[in-house]
């Protein structure tokens, strides 16, 4: 509401706050290689050699030798309501593992298997007819053993700990030799290069039925990061 200057003619309208700029959310695919971070003492690629967008950090973390979806903002509790388990966020993988898994194996997963920080929770899995459709060769490339066969599988998970999948799979006899996270939620790693990343809207993640997963690949600003530094 206006109001009058004292001893003066002139009103004035207090000035109005400024609104609070919308949250940043970016989904990136992260290469192999690549830290989940933006600095590194030792010259190891990083975030920094992908994304320019200043004040964003990772929602979550993806080892070096994992590729695919990461997610960044500069939102603190969209942060925490991504990373926090209580929020059960699904998270899709796709894992390359040693030898042709069988039902067994893939039930046991879905149950839960124990490791050495506890039993995991339910999850879903199964086996792929092949590797994922458009899936890119990863540089460099796995080992290959004529004499021992591989296969995909798929794996969602509501909880994220320490090398999870990994883990996971060898408990039940067949190691990971690639894996892949395609997938957070409702956003889907499908249209992203190794390196490239575009901006996402937040609110995919402010609605509880979004747990759900539903595969949303929602366009905007998409950017190809910028190239390794030498």
């Amino acid at each position: 509401m206006p109001y009058q200057v004292p001893g003066s003619d002139l009103s004035h309208s207090p000035t109005p706050k400024p609104a609070r700029l919308r949250p940043v959310l970016i989904a990136l695919n992260k290469p192999f290689g690549v830290l989940c971070q933006f600095t590194d003492g030792e010259g190891r690629p990083t975030l920094a050699d992908y994304v320019d967008v200043p004040g964003v950090y990772a929602a979550g973390r993806l080892d070096r030798d994992s590729e695919g979806l990461l997610l960044l903002t500069d939102d603190g509790p969209l942060i925490a309501r991504l990373t926090d388990p209580r929020h059960e966020t699904p998270k899709t993988y796709w894992a390359q593992v040693e030898g042709e898994i069988d039902a067994g194996a893939l039930a046991q997963l879905e149950r839960g298997v124990m490791l050495n920080d506890g039993p995991t929770r339910p999850a879903r899995a199964r086996r792929l007819p092949g590797e994922p459709e458009g899936l890119w060769p990863r540089d460099p490339p796995i080992r290959f053993r004529a004499a021992i066969p591989t296969c995909w599988i798929e794996l969602e998970l509501r909880e994220g700990r320490n090398r999870q999948v990994r883990r996971m799979t060898a408990a039940v006899g067949f190691p990971t030799l690639r894996l892949v996270r395609a997938a957070i939620g409702p956003v889907r790693i499908d249209g992203l290069a190794p390196g490239q990343w575009r901006e996402i809207d937040p609110g995919l993640f402010s609605a509880p039925d979004r747990k759900a997963g539903r595969g949303a690949a929602p366009s905007a600003r998409r950017g190809r990061g910028r190239p390794p530094r030498a």
